[in-house]
């Protein structure tokens, strides 16, 4: 029972993490990299589907990503999709290939985008704990029916705290990364 609440703790602690990591991902940096794209929508013959799934993405150069459509008709849907993204990109065709620069960030996004990366690592902290309360909720409960001992429901909310601490250093971790990334030009 008590092995239970912990594994489920640990999972839903893991999910959030993964959760945060993901989101820092599509934060960019001023650097293209192909994983920008992943969640730009595009129209294929009536349904929505990733850019990955109707194009090759790849990398052009360091600033540059180059996006190249299966099917031609393809090309303007792909070119439209990107332009109307919440991403502040502008793609150019060159017959079938799509090029997406990448602007570069002014000292004043910079900060502004690190302010939006802290509130999601807060965001992502405030989840653990969350986690955290209702596992030892969980606990008290047990206690409660009587299916577990004091001396137990202490070392479940002793593990899912050393559970929560580690999961919440992985966040700074991952944040302290990101703020470095964001920085430097």
């Amino acid at each position: 029972m008590i092995s239970e609440v912990k594994k489920s703790a640990e999972h839903k602690m893991l999910k959030t993490l993964e959760t945060f990591k993901t989101d820092l991902a599509k934060v960019r940096t001023g650097r293209a990299h192909t994983g920008l794209l992943d969640h730009v929508m595009v129209d294929y013959y009536g349904s929505d589907v990733p850019v990955n799934q109707v194009a090759n993405v790849t990398l052009i150069d360091a600033r540059t990503i180059g996006v190249q459509p299966w099917e031609k008709p393809m090309v303007v849907k792909v070119e439209k999709a990107i332009r109307d993204s919440d991403l502040g990109l502008n793609p150019s065709s060159m017959g079938e290939l799509i090029r997406v620069p990448m602007p570069m960030l002014t000292e004043e996004r910079r900060k502004d985008l690190i302010k939006v990366v802290r509130t999601e690592a807060e965001g992502a902290r405030v989840a653990v704990r969350n986690v955290r309360r209702d596992a030892n909720n969980d606990f008290k409960n047990l206690l409660k029916d009587k299916s577990i001992t004091e001396d137990d429901e202490r070392r479940g909310q002793d593990d899912i705290q050393k559970l929560t601490d580690k999961y919440i250093a992985e966040i700074d971790k991952a944040l302290q990364v990101k703020e470095t990334e964001l920085l430097s030009v």
